[in-house]
């Protein structure tokens, strides 16, 4: 069954607790944890050797394991940090955005060498890292995510499938992913009005308001046989109430559950 779960950046604005607590009264399965330096770091890798009891002791409280974490900038000591973090933790994958700039050949050479580099050191930790297509940078649709799959062989290494940011790359998301799903280990997901660069609002974020066949996208994902987490990613929100946060997630929930359902996938 695909475990839905969501990033808890949507809840930047509190404590871990009251955003887990709330994914769970969602109705989500799992979680992701934001470790993302300057937005949301629920999870401080500064500091994470003296919380990580704590993180532990909450998603077994709640029963809301933690099936990802997003730290997102490729930046090598705090993804060391990150990899032993999720190993410690029980984290097992570890998101990150690609860097660089879109349409720079020697920008994309350089990401897939350092991704490269990386998932031979998550593999080691025994975590696995995993890069989405990102809006303004090196790899940014379709074709540059095929050149990195070509180039990276690490059985640490896989594709975080964000349907909005292919659909800002001009793309149509369902036909995207079955392309690269053979080896997408996390989805980030989120609907999008309009091409951007935005993604909108954050309720413009909430899974079937916007222009992205999510039906489709997860009909691809149940007839490949994917099995690993699915995480609402929604930005934006750190100064929202907990409650107008926590109507984003059910809304989200109630939408893509029923999506899974009729074709499958739960």
């Amino acid at each position: 069954m695909i475990q839905l779960g969501v990033n808890t950046v949507l809840f930047g604005g509190f404590d871990l607790r009251t955003a887990l607590q709330h994914i769970k009264w969602a109705g989500y399965d799992s979680a992701e944890i934001s470790a993302i330096q300057g937005m949301c770091e629920h999870l401080c890798l500064d500091t994470w050797k003296k919380d990580a009891a704590d993180i532990k002791a909450i998603s077994a409280d709640l029963e809301l394991p933690l099936t990802a974490m997003e730290e997102a900038a490729l930046d090598e000591d705090r993804l060391l940090r990150a990899f032993e973090a999720g190993a410690e933790i029980g984290i097992p994958i570890i998101n990150v955005g690609p860097g660089g700039e879109k349409g720079n050949a020697e920008h994309l050479k350089r990401s897939i060498e350092t991704l490269a580099k990386l998932a031979e050191q998550a593999e080691a930790f025994g975590v696995t890292l995993c890069v989405k297509a990102h809006v303004g940078a090196a790899i940014v649709d379709t074709l540059t995510t095929l050149e990195a799959m070509a180039q990276i062989d690490s059985p640490a290494f896989g594709i975080d499938m964000d349907p909005s940011h292919i659909h800002r790359a001009g793309e149509v998301p369902k036909e995207a992913l079955a392309q690269v799903v053979s080896r997408v280990k996390h989805v980030h997901i989120r609907d999008c009005v309009g091409l951007g660069p935005s993604p909108g609002t954050p309720e413009l974020q909430a899974c079937g308001r916007g222009d992205i066949d999510l039906t489709g996208y997860c009909k691809v994902l149940v007839d490949a046989g994917y099995e690993g987490p699915v995480n609402l990613e929604v930005i934006g929100a750190a100064e929202y109430p907990v409650a107008r946060c926590a109507i984003i997630a059910a809304e989200s929930y109630g939408y893509l559950n029923a999506c899974l359902k009729a074709c499958g996938g739960r």
